[in-house]
């Protein structure tokens, strides 16, 4: 997020770089955690449980399981502990590592269990040990020399230590655990979808869609695809970092009065190839659009790092599209986007980075473009902090999905 290489320092360089089921998350059928022959008080079934993940500002987390014990009958809540259950995790990376070639961060640990509850499903919550920078908690891994987040193998191990006692029966103890699927509702709510092009998307749409606004979020580095492992998972893009699903929060669809978002994924980054990437996004506005209602004056456009240049791409090619643009710590130099070409950028336009920022150069970029564009804003920060945690300089993208300095309603007052 210096040893000589930390997982700290690369997240930092994509934009995710983090900080992406079918090429990614692998959850098998069943995990099993003991062997033991079924007995008197023993469950020989196995006990299905889920991996309930959240979305921090540094990546997504595992934060807890949940066991459905709604077969086993009421559990008496007196017999549940934080030591009642050990939760072993395996994350390992879905792609092979070369020699010599480092990904961060896979892990083999037991996970610490911060408490043990019950939900009102009558299930058990093992609420997991987690924050900002915390290793062996989290759901992607970068892989250094591919410059990519990917979305970890994770295998989690459930071992029952002491009996449960139930209402009604005698006390159980649970031989045979099966895992399912990773549970992140924020994410959740983003449908999968692919455009006629071959481009992956994920798109939220609130429940009374019409004649809404779009906001296009567009990702950094790290979150793009790596064809040549045959890795296009469209997950990343909503995992590494809170960029798109900011947008979707309560706080800003009622800000915006409702809003469509849209978080397309590079085939790999956007600075490999910007101009041919900008029609196959604006293939997926075009798409969206239509068979959204949305409202063609409210389209707006904001990305981070890679995103960041993307965005400023976007709006010298479709002058007239976004009615208004948020580029973060985005790359327009040297020449990535000639100076007259920002000259000419007439979207409404507001620029952010921090002064910090040791993976592009705020001067030379985000103030150059600012210096260029006509009546822009721009926000530099000193360094970038959030809850007491500094995060690296680059991922001031984190002030923007969580709204710092009003950047939504300046949004959504702008239109075409």
């Amino acid at each position: 997020m210096t040893s000589p290489l930390s997982r700290r320092s690369v997240l930092a360089g994509g934009a995710g770089l983090l900080l992406p089921a079918a090429a990614g998350l692998t959850l098998p059928a069943a995990a099993q955690a003991a062997g033991a022959t079924p007995a008197a008080g023993r469950s020989s079934a196995a006990v299905h449980f889920v991996l309930n993940a959240v979305t921090l500002d540094g990546g997504e987390q595992v934060t807890a399981v949940t066991l459905d014990l709604g077969r086993l009958g009421p559990i008496d809540p007196a017999s549940l502990t934080t030591g009642t259950f050990r939760v072993h995790a395996k994350a390992t990376s879905p792609i092979p590592i070369a020699p010599g070639d480092q990904i961060f961060s896979e892990y083999d640990l037991d996970r610490p269990v911060t408490a043990a509850r019950l939900d009102h499903h009558g299930n058990i919550v093992l609420e997991l040990s987690y924050a900002e920078g915390q290793a062996g908690g989290g759901t992607l891994g970068y892989i250094a020399s591919k410059g990519r987040n990917v979305r970890l193998d994770l295998v989690y191990t459930i071992t029952q230590n002491t009996p449960l006692a139930r209402r009604h029966g005698g006390p159980v103890t649970i031989s045979r655990f099966a895992q399912g699927r990773l549970v992140n509702p924020e994410v959740d709510a983003f449908g999968y979808h692919t455009s006629g092009s071959g481009m992956k998307y994920r798109l939220y749409s609130p429940a009374h869609a019409a004649r809404k606004p779009l906001i296009v979020w567009l990702h950094g580095g790290g979150e793009g695809a790596s064809l040549p492992d045959n890795y296009y998972d469209n997950e990343t893009t909503l995992r590494a970092n809170r960029g798109a699903l900011g947008f979707a929060t309560r706080e800003a669809q009622r800000i915006f009065g409702g809003a469509h978002v849209v978080a397309p994924q590079s085939t790999s980054y956007w600075l490999e190839d910007g101009p041919r990437f900008a029609p196959l996004i604006r293939e997926i506005i075009r798409d969206v659009s239509r068979r959204h209602d949305v409202d063609r004056q409210r389209i707006y456009v904001v990305g981070c790092s890679n995103g960041g240049y993307m965005s400023l791409e976007m709006t010298t090619v479709y002058r007239d599209l976004f009615a208004a643009s948020v580029p973060i710590c985005g790359v327009v130099a040297p020449a990535v986007i000639p100076d007259a070409e920002l000259a000419r950028i007439t979207t409404p336009t507001w620029l952010v980075a921090s002064r910090d920022d040791d993976t592009v150069d705020p001067i030379a970029n985000s103030v150059h473009a600012h210096d260029l564009i006509p009546r822009s804003k721009i926000t530099l920060y000193d360094h970038v902090i959030r809850n007491g945690y500094q995060f690296p300089g680059h991922w001031s993208w984190i002030y923007v999905a969580r709204n710092d300095a009003h950047y939504w309603e300046w949004m959504a007052r702008q239109r075409n």
